[in-house]
């Protein structure tokens, strides 16, 4: 039989080492190993990176159109780093298609001059539609066929170091057809002209656009702080029958405030698109402003609302849970409304929600949300930020599709 210890030390001692015997090493749950392997072995920077420019691409498509995928070549170090090219094929699980080219010259001027041509094809077969107004109704969901193919040549121009100026212009055609979504009924068994201009026939457009923009965000792919103010306004004119011309004025103010080493920081955003004719012109409703969905209002479905004019506001709290993955608690606020004197902060719909974002080089390349409203909640998986940041260039496509 062991002998009892003489003295307390001793005591200590042999429990101590009756401890150290017991030893094992430690063990980790199989989801905390996992985002330990994410972390450790960047598995993120090695999917979203690809090789020698040529990658998966999935997402960046429109709201609704459920997993997207396709190839994508991306470079931007072509002759020396003054061309930069990209080329993108995606198809998505609801049999949505986006095609999209560009090629810029980034460095003209010492980099203060940027210009290149852009070209995008769409077709997608099913998106929703719930009526115009803001008194529309959720069970009235109706869909719809959306098709367009555009080509535009622009710029712009560094004025100062956070002032940019920059224009467009472009040519625009347009198809409309029967949605395919099963359980909802097409949208043009339900309105007809002009309760939904350009329902019954669609025209084509030469597009203008000309853009202002303040920008002193600390990094445009992934701003921690600082903001982005841009004043964009188009002008589309009916090529074919002289009935849909009409102006969009886009307005889009971001601010971030980083804290803590910027691991924490608020994001802010209040966004605008308002239309104008002139007599005996409309604008066509697919053409027309919508919030609802991944985008704005994240509790509710996505082209919720839809109008003439639109305006939304969303605040962000993000959190770095670890290196290439950040929380976020968002609250979102907007409406629509078929007059410009109607922009104030009455009768605003809301959400609120929670989400997750995974960052690759320091971009956010999967963005789950999760937002609750009066109409229930909405699950959003995106492959793009919510506020979308990205540098300027000739690509900035004003609709929200």
């Amino acid at each position: 039989m062991p002998q009892e210890p003489a003295t307390r030390r001793e005591a200590i001692e042999r429990e101590r080492d009756r401890k150290s015997a017991e030893l094992k090493p430690e063990t980790v749950s199989r989801p905390e190993a996992f985002l330990r392997d994410l972390k450790d072995k960047k598995l993120l920077e090695r999917i979203s990176y690809g090789y020698n420019g040529l990658r998966a691409a999935m997402g960046n498509m429109a709201t609704g159109s459920g997993f997207a995928l396709g190839p994508e070549f991306h470079r931007e170090d072509l002759l020396g780093g003054n061309l930069t090219t990209r080329l993108t094929a995606l198809m998505s699980t609801r049999r949505w298609l986006k095609c999209e080219g560009e090629a810029t010259l980034p460095q003209l001027a010492g980099g203060n001059v940027v210009a290149g041509v852009h070209a995008l094809h769409r077709n997608y077969s099913s998106v929703d539609y719930y009526g115009p107004g803001p008194d529309s109704g959720r069970g009235g969901r109706s869909t719809y066929r959306f098709e367009d193919t555009r080509v535009s040549a622009g710029g712009g121009w560094r004025v100062l170091r956070f002032v940019r100026v920059g224009g467009r212009s472009g040519y625009v055609w347009t198809n409309v057809g029967p949605g395919d979504r099963k359980g909802a009924i097409s949208a043009d068994r339900l309105f007809a002209e002009p309760v939904l201009p350009g329902i019954e026939r669609q025209t084509n457009f030469t597009e203008n656009t000309a853009l202002l923009q303040f920008d002193w965000r600390d990094d445009p792919l992934g701003p921690k702080t600082g903001g982005n103010y841009v004043v964009q306004q188009t002008w589309y004119s009916d090529r074919v029958f002289g009935r849909y011309s009409f102006r969009r004025l886009d307005l889009d103010v971001q601010q971030y405030f980083g804290f803590f080493n910027k691991v924490r920081r608020f994001a802010f955003r209040a966004k605008a698109a308002l239309t104008d004719v002139d007599a005996g012109q409309s604008v066509p409703f697919y053409m027309q402003p919508t919030i609802g969905g991944a985008d704005d209002l994240r509790g509710f479905r996505a082209y919720r609302f839809s109008d003439r004019n639109a305006m939304s506001l969303t605040g962000e709290y993000r959190w770095e849970i670890f290196s290439g993955l950040d929380g976020a608690l968002f609250a979102d606020a907007g409406k629509v409304f078929p007059r410009r004197g109607q922009m104030n902060f009455a009768h605003l719909e809301s959400s609120v929600g929670f989400g997750l974002r995974a960052n690759a080089r320091n971009r956010t390349f999967l963005r789950v949300d999760v937002g609750f409203s009066h109409e229930g909640f909405a699950v959003f998986v995106k492959f793009n930020d919510i506020f979308q940041p990205r540098p300027f260039g000739v690509s900035q496509i004003p609709l929200g599709y």
